[in-house]
């Protein structure tokens, strides 16, 4: 929810004076919060990442970094709270109710809801994955907030407004949203946009406990089973060491499957850029960019892919990124550490041939160290 202010700049005064506006009910919103995301006692890593992020906004804005715990009753949810503090909480409010055994987006944003309600933060991030945004959608309309989704950077400025950059206009520009007169400033972030910071082993501090004012009877959604997704482990792109992908420059599938070989050769997860998904030559689980798969890989090898920001901002926190393509002015070559100009359809099966030459069959398991 971007306020746009209107009239001459004297009257207006810009964005700075449109912060000076806010509400007086707001002022006592402080703080940086993560959702501490887990699924069937898992925590996923993007809560994680998001602590390391949100740590670094904490910092800025001289508060404290609260991670948010909502599952239920047992071990797996005070694991997970006391895990926070191993990634830099100052604080974790936890909410365990057996009502919040499996995630329901009635039960979860009435919990969410009134912590935010209670101890009113500024900026509230959460995961961008498919319980993340489901859950930050529905808690900013029930906030009457603004949310700024996928972003790829998350900052604060001068006046200590969040600066949530995402990109727009279908990826070919990169903007940054401010939410200026509402609270909390809530943003989405991919898994594996931002880096996982590192575990420091700490003793608990300090735990709210805050009871769910909510029972069974009053949640209409009901779970009768759960069906583990048959494809959930057909691919690992986002955390994977090493990546091998092929753009359109491949020319065709059947050439595709040279980065197939390559990828099998080292042991790495193989990709595409997005005309390839949309070709039907593979799936979209194995898509790379901003409306496919964000990963940080040790080695990211990209043959015959354009690089347009769609596919930078899903890439460019690889630690080595070579990209080959025909065309020397192909905008991968501004962010790519090694480029190579050449024919991928003629460099990829050179490339596997030199690996199976060197690594004996138990040394692809070890590339990417």
């Amino acid at each position: 929810m971007t306020n746009i202010i209107k009239g001459p700049p004297a009257a207006a005064g810009g964005r700075a004076a449109a912060k000076k506006q806010l509400p007086e009910q707001f002022k006592a919103y402080k703080h940086v919060w993560v959702f501490i995301e887990q699924e069937r006692g898992q925590v996923h890593p993007v809560s994680w990442e998001l602590m390391g992020a949100g740590r670094k906004l904490a910092d800025k804005l001289k508060v404290d970094l609260a991670a948010v715990v909502i599952g239920p009753e047992g071990e797996a949810t005070r694991s997970a709270a006391l895990e926070s503090f191993c990634y830099g909480a100052d604080v974790v409010y936890l909410v365990a109710d057996n009502v919040l055994s499996e995630y329901r987006n009635e039960s979860y944003t009435k919990a969410l809801t009134d912590l935010v309600n209670n101890y009113k933060p500024e900026i509230l991030l959460l995961g961008a994955t498919t319980l993340g945004r489901d859950l930050a959608g529905s808690v900013a309309t029930t906030l009457l907030t603004g949310l700024t989704a996928d972003c790829t950077g998350l900052d604060v400025d001068a006046d200590g407004s969040l600066a949530a950059t995402r990109p727009t206009f279908g990826g070919t520009l990169l903007c940054t949203i401010y939410t200026l007169n509402y609270r909390p400033q809530m943003a989405t972030v991919r898994p594996r946009v931002m880096p996982m910071p590192e575990r420091v082993a700490r003793d608990a501090a300090r735990i709210t406990i805050h009871p769910l004012a909510l029972v069974e009877d009053d949640i209409v959604t009901k779970v009768l089973s759960f069906i583990p997704d048959r494809d959930s482990t057909k691919s690992n792109l986002a955390y994977a060491d090493v990546v091998v992908a092929g753009g359109l420059g491949l020319g065709s599938l059947e050439n595709f499957q040279l980065v197939r070989q390559l990828a099998a050769m080292i042991g790495a997860e193989f990709g595409c850029s997005r005309p390839l998904v949309q070709k039907g030559w593979v799936t979209s689980d194995r898509q790379i960019g901003q409306t496919g798969k964000t990963i940080r890989p040790k080695l990211y090898i990209a043959a015959g892919i354009s690089g347009a920001i769609q596919h930078r901002v899903g890439v460019e926190g690889a630690d080595l990124i070579v990209a080959i393509n025909t065309d020397k002015k192909a905008p991968i070559f501004d962010f790519a550490h090694i480029g190579i100009v050449a024919d991928a359809i003629h460099l990829l099966p050179a490339l596997t041939a030199a690996f199976r030459a060197r690594l004996s069959p138990h040394s692809r398991d070890r590339i990417a160290s």
